[in-house]
């Protein structure tokens, strides 16, 4: 676990305006534990671990590259695949 002293958090809107989402998907991702985040302070308000907005956009680039190649693979002749065909 990372040393919460070094740690810098985000309020939610500064998060949604990083990654062009609205607040509330902000929330939802928090929710669903694809953002690291926690309510702190009183009145509690969301706060999201500053790293965790970084994993997350790796882990959206690492996605649409494998959907990219699902695609690529999907679209590919037998000739590209195995090479021409020999008699």
């Amino acid at each position: 676990m990372p040393d919460t002293s070094e740690t810098r958090y985000l309020a939610p809107a500064q998060v949604a305006e990083l990654l062009g989402v609205e607040t509330d998907e902000v929330i939802e991702l928090i929710h669903a534990g694809r953002l690291r985040g926690a309510r702190v302070g009183s009145p509690a308000r969301w706060r999201v671990e500053h790293e965790s907005v970084g994993e997350y956009l790796e882990d959206q680039h690492e996605e649409t590259r494998r959907i990219a190649l699902w695609r690529q693979s999907n679209e590919a002749s037998f000739p590209e695949l195995w090479g021409p065909r020999t008699s």
